[in-house]
């Protein structure tokens, strides 16, 4: 946040890599994680109406905070079984071995609560992996990068690298879908200086560049 400035909106998430997504767009926005069972939230609903009630709870939980709320929840969706953040070491190489080589969907439900309105949109990817090892699995988890990442792994994991193909919105893989967030806070008044293309070049070609936030 830049120093002095008020913030613009409350971003309703622990997560580093929604801050450094929006924080690279010169946003302006205070932090207030909200504390819930997110797994207790989303238990018996297929993965994208999970992703979306999780994200409404968070925005729900820190109303007040501020008058516009951003949040979000990302799945990972595994032949049609969801992939939560592991609780264990063990359980992020199950998750890794699971995923070792084969396709697999990220879900991302993101909620804006403002003045003007709500927004409650799905965003999803399709991942390939790529065919890597157990030893590179087991270097993986010993570092603990992928302990609080749905699915065991982070896309920008660049000594990892565990991506071989994406289609759709990279930055939907990694945790919010920034062109549609982008839109739907504008829509609320809160202007980004940056636009994403402005910020990482990956994101000049992604499909949701041309999209309509509805």
């Amino acid at each position: 946040m830049q120093p002095g400035a008020p913030p613009q909106f409350v971003l309703a998430s622990a997560s580093p890599r929604r801050r450094e997504l929006l924080g690279a767009l010169g946003l302006v926005f205070a932090v207030v994680p909200a504390d819930l069972d997110e797994v207790a939230i989303g238990a018996g609903m297929v993965p994208e109406r999970a992703a979306l009630a999780v994200a409404s709870a968070k925005a729900a939980a820190v109303a007040g905070q501020g008058a516009t709320v951003l949040a979000a929840d990302t799945v990972v969706v595994l032949d049609g079984q969801v992939l939560g953040k592991p609780a264990s070491a063990d359980e992020a190489a199950h998750m890794l071995e699971a995923l070792r080589g084969r396709s697999h969907e990220v879900v991302t439900g993101l909620a804006l609560r403002a003045d003007a309105g709500t927004r409650d949109v799905v965003r999803r990817s399709t991942v390939r992996m790529r065919a890597y090892d157990r030893a590179e699995i087991d270097a993986y988890v010993a570092t603990g990068a992928g302990l609080d990442k749905a699915g065991a792994y982070g896309i920008q994991d660049d000594e990892f690298r565990p991506v071989e193909t994406i289609e759709g919105c990279w930055c939907n893989v990694m945790g919010l879908p920034l062109w549609t967030a982008v839109r739907a806070l504008d829509e609320a008044g809160c202007r980004a200086p940056r636009r994403p293309d402005q910020a990482f070049v990956r994101c000049a070609s992604c499909p949701l560049a041309s999209e309509d936030v509805a």
